[in-house]
């Protein structure tokens, strides 16, 4: 694709200022196809990754509509995680930082509604929200909903999977019918055409291309091994890349406990994010990672949406994703900014079915790493030539090395043997 300069896409002067004041100027992909389309609009369906650009391609059109002489509620992003909420306003703030009058708030559960309340009364024409905290303003009549022309549905496939559906759809109902509505999502599921279908008009789609769906900054591998090496594997790996800051994905809670302990028992700076968290031990795990006073952030797929650090240069698949199109999310994390980065999956014998399914998903194979001592499969060859060096050392030692691994065992019980004829010849 032909690369678009930000000054080529007839943006408000000030709005320009404060994205080269960010050090931008040509634009990613999807801002150069999406900001046109909502600049003229049009209801859009953007598919896009974190990590793309897509906070921007947003809100630069949205700040453009907005009008700071009218203290009413112009504009509504609704966000799957309180962190992406945060972002998205801080990123929002940062665009707007030469217009003056616009104000921009997110609310989130965890945080007092009262303070949020105040906020509110005071005028706000931007609010970023989770649904489920927008849902309870609304109810209050703190948020009103009368003079929004715009609502955006930020990873709006997430939101569908953390269980948000009917709070969008009662959200959506209640807006004003005369709006633009635009959705980002990384991935396409049924679910989503049906909300565009009931919520949008005629929307425009704007899909990056398959081979620009994984961050092409992004080095990826995998590794074929078995569960009892993982963590030997990615302590190797970690010493081997020494990456500044590093994600890991685990598919349950449970195993992100046991790897933050493995690697935390080996002298490694981590910490683990899940759902059983409480929201200021989130914020206190989110606050160590992005000041690297931790190294390691161990994490499953749901608790990690919204993390937004552009520093991380490595990002593990402990555990291969339940659903395929999750990898798309979690190799986002990193090769962020223009940096490089490295994407490295730990692939079990049977699951190499799955990893197809993953490639064939980002049009893209996967390389694998064959030469480790770690490897459940070719591996074989090794693991024999060890065993054939270990009984070479037994012989040498004089120790029978055979069915029994240990040999202690052969030692003591041929001990034994040498005892019972001298026993025998002293009756």
């Amino acid at each position: 694709m032909e690369t678009i300069r930000f000054d080529e896409l007839n943006l408000d002067p000030r709005i320009l200022r404060a994205v080269t004041d960010m050090g931008f100027e040509a634009a990613s992909p999807i801002q150069a196809q999406a900001i046109p389309v909502e600049m003229e609009g049009h209801d859009m369906i953007g598919q896009a990754q974190t990590g793309t650009g897509k906070t921007a391609a947003f809100g630069i059109p949205l700040l453009m509509k907005m009008d700071p002489e009218n203290r009413k509620t112009q504009a509504m992003i609704l966000c799957p995680t309180r962190e992406l909420a945060i972002q998205v306003a801080e990123e929002l703030r940062r665009l707007a930082k030469y217009m003056s009058g616009i104000k921009i708030l997110p609310v989130y559960g965890g945080q007092e509604i009262v303070k949020q309340i105040r906020s509110l009364k005071g005028g706000v024409q931007i609010i970023v929200g989770t649904p489920g905290r927008v849902m309870d303003h609304m109810r209050r009549k703190t948020i009103r909903t009368d003079a929004i022309h715009t609502v955006v549905l930020d990873e709006a496939d997430e939101m569908l999977n953390m269980g948000f559906l009917e709070d969008m759809e009662t959200i959506l109902g209640e807006l004003p019918e005369e709006r633009q509505t635009v959705m980002f999502s990384a991935t396409m599921p049924h679910a989503i055409a049906q909300i565009a279908q009931k919520f949008q008009k005629d929307p425009k789609m704007v899909q990056v291309v398959k081979k620009e769906l994984t961050v092409p900054k992004v080095t990826q591998y995998y590794y074929e091994v078995k569960p009892k090496t993982k963590v030997e594997v990615m302590c190797r790996l970690l010493d081997m890349y020494a990456p500044k800051l590093s994600v890991a994905f685990c598919n349950t809670k449970k195993q992100v406990d046991e790897l933050v302990q493995e690697l935390q028992g080996r002298g490694y700076f981590a910490e683990g994010l899940h759902g059983d968290l409480k929201q200021e031990q989130r914020d206190r795990v989110m606050r160590a990672f992005r000041t690297g006073r931790t190294d390691i952030l161990v994490a499953t797929d749901v608790a990690a949406r919204g993390i937004d650090v552009d520093d991380v240069e490595a990002v593990f698949n402990y555990d291969l994703p339940q659903d395929d199109e999750y990898y798309v999310h979690r190799i986002g994390r990193t090769g962020r900014a223009g940096h490089d980065g490295v994407a490295i999956s730990f692939c079990e014998s049977e699951e190499l079915a799955y990893l197809k399914d993953i490639q064939k998903l980002i049009g893209l194979e996967i390389p694998v790493v064959k030469e480790h001592p770690f490897i459940s499969t070719s591996g074989v060859l090794l693991r024999k030539e060890k065993a054939e060096e270990m009984k070479e050392k037994a012989k040498t030692n004089k120790v029978y090395r055979g069915s029994k691994s240990n040999g202690d065992y052969w030692r003591r019980k041929k001990q034994m043997q040498n005892k019972k004829p001298a026993a025998a010849s002293g009756r």
